[in-house]
C-alpha cells in the first residue's frame, strides 16, 4: 500500500516518513549518494539520512526543496500545490466586468 494514500488520516510525522522513503527511492534512481545530494543541496548528510529513515529532524521546506533540486526533481515541485483552476462561475463573473467596448476620447 502506498504510504501517501489517505494523507488526511495521517499525522504530519507519518507523512514526513513516507516522503523520506519516497525521496530515497528517487535519489537511488538518480544514482546519487547521500553525500552527493548533500554537496549539491547544502543539506547535511545526517539530515538526509534521518529524513530517509523517516525522522523529521531539520527537515524544513527549504531543505526539502533543495534536496529535490539536487536530484533534479524540479518538475515535481509544482505538482505539490498546482494552480487552482478558475471555475466557470468565476470566469463568467470576470466576463461580466469586462468592458463591452472601449471609447476613445476626441483627439485634438
Amino acid at each position: 500500500m502506498d504510504e501517501l494514500n489517505h494523507i488526511n488520516k495521517k499525522s504530519a510525522s507519518e507523512v514526513i516518513a513516507a516522503l523520506g522513503k519516497r525521496f530515497k527511492e528517487y535519489r537511488l534512481v538518480s544514482r546519487l549518494t547521500q553525500k552527493e545530494v548533500s554537496e549539491k543541496s547544502g543539506v547535511s548528510v545526517l539530515t538526509i539520512r534521518r529524513f530517509e529513515l523517516g525522522y523529521s529532524y531539520n527537515i524544513t521546506m527549504g531543505n526539502f526543496i533543495s534536496m529535490l533540486k539536487a536530484i533534479d526533481f524540479t518538475d515535481g515541485i509544482a505538482d505539490i500545490m498546482p494552480e487552482i483552476p478558475v471555475s466557470p462561475y468565476a470566469m463568467a463573473k470576470l466576463e461580466e466586468r469586462k468592458p463591452k467596448r472601449i471609447r476613445h476620447g476626441k483627439q485634438s
